[in-house]
This record gives structure tokens, C-alpha cells and sequence, in this order.
């Protein structure tokens, strides 16, 4: 029997199935089961202050290797303080995946 994978466990294998090799990121609980499965996987992981310099150090990795560079974030204030790293990407046509997810959530009737 296959062992239950997390969406983050998942997400996380999708990343180094595409050849990712390095993120940035602001730590938060928004996706902490990306954190746990990042913790195993081989994929560097930059922890910066602010959300602004995690999504700034993204477009600039995806401006040198064109490569998308990755960047994840926490919603809410997290998100609108990268706003500024995603609009330089998105004028420079510099690829970049920038992630901003809530994983879990499941409702029970």
C-alpha cells in the first residue's frame, strides 16, 4: 500500500519532478506542510526577513538563469508585502512562480 502523501509532499515532489533546485521564502503557517516536506528534499531553501526580499531574490534568479525562480509566502500582509517583487517580474517578463497557499483545509459536514 502507498504511503498518504500531504498536498505539501506532493507539491514538493511536483517542484523537484520540474528540476526546481532552490527557493526563497518568508517561513509561515499558511503552508507549513510545504515546510515539513522541504525539510527532507532536496531543494535549497533561502529564509528571508520579508516577503518583498523573498519574491525580489526569486525574480532575480529567474532573471539570471530563466529559469522561473520560486518564491513562497504567507497570505494576507505577507502577500501584499511581495506585490512589489511580483509587478518587477511581471513588467521584465522574468519567470517566476510565486506561491501563496492555505493546504488542508478540509470541511466536515
Amino acid at each position: 500500500m502507498t504511503p498518504l502523501r500531504t498536498g505539501g509532499q506532493i507539491l514538493v515532489d511536483q517542484l523537484i519532478a520540474h528540476g526546481v533546485e532552490h527557493l526563497f521564502c518568508v517561513p509561515g503557517e499558511s503552508y507549513l506542510a510545504v515546510l515539513d516536506a522541504l525539510h527532507d528534499a532536496r531543494i535549497a531553501v533561502t529564509v528571508c526577513r520579508q516577503e518583498g526580499g523573498a519574491a525580489m531574490m526569486a525574480e532575480a534568479q529567474g532573471k539570471l538563469t530563466g529559469r522561473p525562480g520560486i518564491c513562497f509566502v504567507t497570505r494576507g500582509p505577507g502577500a501584499t508585502n511581495a506585490s512589489a517583487g511580483v509587478h518587477i517580474a511581471h513588467q521584465d517578463s522574468t519567470p517566476l512562480i510565486y506561491h501563496n497557499a492555505k493546504y488542508g483545509l478540509v470541511t466536515h459536514i
